[in-house]
C-alpha cells in the first residue's frame, strides 16, 4: 500500500468515526429534549403545589392543632411527638427527604398502626401513593426497632420510692419488686389460612404481647409474635428462655418463681 492509499484510507476512516460522533450526539440530544417535554406536560398536568397545600394542611391538623387531635390520631400528645421525631433524626435512623419529612413519615408510621389503617387509605389521607406509604413504613418500623434498644431496658433494681414511702400498705409487702408484667392481644392481620392460630379469646385475630413496665411505666421488655391462642404461660416460658430474653435481676428471682408456680402472667 502506498502512500496515497494510506493516507485515503484513514481519511475514510476518520469521517466514519466522525459521523458516528455526531449522529451520537443528535441521538442524546433528541432523547433529552424529549424528556424535556414530557416533564414539562407532568407539571402541566398535576399541579403538585396545590396537592402540597393539601398534605400540609393534614399534617397541621395531626399533630399542630392540639394534643386531643394528636392522640386521638397518633396516639401521643404533640410534645411527645416531636421529641420522638427528634430522636430519631438525632441518632440519624429517619432523615428528611426532599418530598418527606420526618415528621411526616412518622405521622404516616402512627397513623396506620394507631387506627389500623391500609396503605391505600393512608395515601388517600396524606395525599401520597401506596408504594409512598408502604416504603416510608417501613423505613420507620426499621428505625423504630433500632431505637426501642435505647429505650427499652431496666434503668434500676432498687425498690421504688412508692413502695418505700408507703408503709403498711406497699412496704415491706413488695420489697424487691422493679415491675410488673401482663399480657395483652393486640389485633393483628394474618392471611386467611393463619387466621385460626390468632384467634383466642377475642372475636379477632390478635397476637398475644408480653410486656414489663417499671413503676415510672417505662416498658423494660417487651415479647410480640405469638398467636393470640398462645397461652400466657407459654408466652412467659418463651420470653424467660431467650438469650436476650427477659432477664430477672439477681436477688428478684423470687418474682421469677412466683410467675412459675402460677403457671401463667398475673393479670392486673
Amino acid at each position: 500500500m502506498d502512500m496515497d492509499q494510506q493516507r485515503y484510507y484513514y481519511y475514510n476512516m476518520l469521517k466514519r468515526r466522525t459521523l458516528c460522533v455526531i449522529v451520537l450526539l443528535l441521538a442524546l440530544w433528541y432523547r433529552s429534549r424529549d424528556g424535556r417535554k414530557f416533564r414539562g406536560k407532568g407539571r402541566k398536568y398535576g399541579p403538585l403545589v396545590q396537592r402540597d397545600i393539601y398534605r400540609t394542611n393534614v399534617l397541621i391538623r395531626l399533630f399542630d392543632t392540639s394534643d386531643a387531635t394528636c392522640i386521638k390520631q397518633l396516639r401521643m400528645t404533640r410534645a411527645v411527638f416531636y421529641k420522638l421525631c427528634n430522636r430519631l433524626r438525632q441518632k440519624e435512623l429517619l432523615s428528611d427527604t426532599f418530598h418527606v419529612s420526618v415528621e411526616e413519615q412518622v405521622a404516616m408510621f402512627l397513623y396506620m398502626v394507631g387506627q389500623h389503617h391500609t396503605n391505600s387509605s393512608v395515601g388517600f389521607w396524606f395525599w401520597r401513593s401506596s408504594e409512598t406509604v408502604s416504603r416510608y413504613f417501613n423505613i420507620v418500623l426499621r428505625a423504630m426497632g433500632e431505637l426501642a434498644r435505647d429505650l427499652i431496658y431496666i434503668r434500676s433494681t432498687d425498690t421504688h420510692t412508692k413502695i418505700t414511702s408507703s408503709p403498711n400498705r406497699f412496704y415491706p409487702y413488695f420489697e424487691g419488686c422493679i415491675g410488673a408484667l401482663d399480657g395483652t392481644h393486640v389485633k393483628a392481620c394474618v392471611p386467611a389460612h393463619m387466621v385460626d392460630k390468632f384467634r383466642g379469646r377475642k372475636s379477632y385475630p390478635s397476637q398475644n404481647v408480653l410486656a414489663v413496665v417499671d413503676f415510672d411505666l417505662r416498658f423494660t421488655y417487651v415479647l410480640a409474635g405469638w398467636e393470640g391462642s398462645a397461652h400466657d404461660s407459654l408466652v412467659l416460658k418463651d420470653a424467660l428462655s431467650r438469650p436476650t430474653g427477659l432477664k430477672i435481676p439477681e436477688g428478684h428471682g423470687e418474682a421469677k418463681a412466683h410467675y412459675k408456680d402460677r403457671g401463667g402472667v398475673k393479670s392486673s
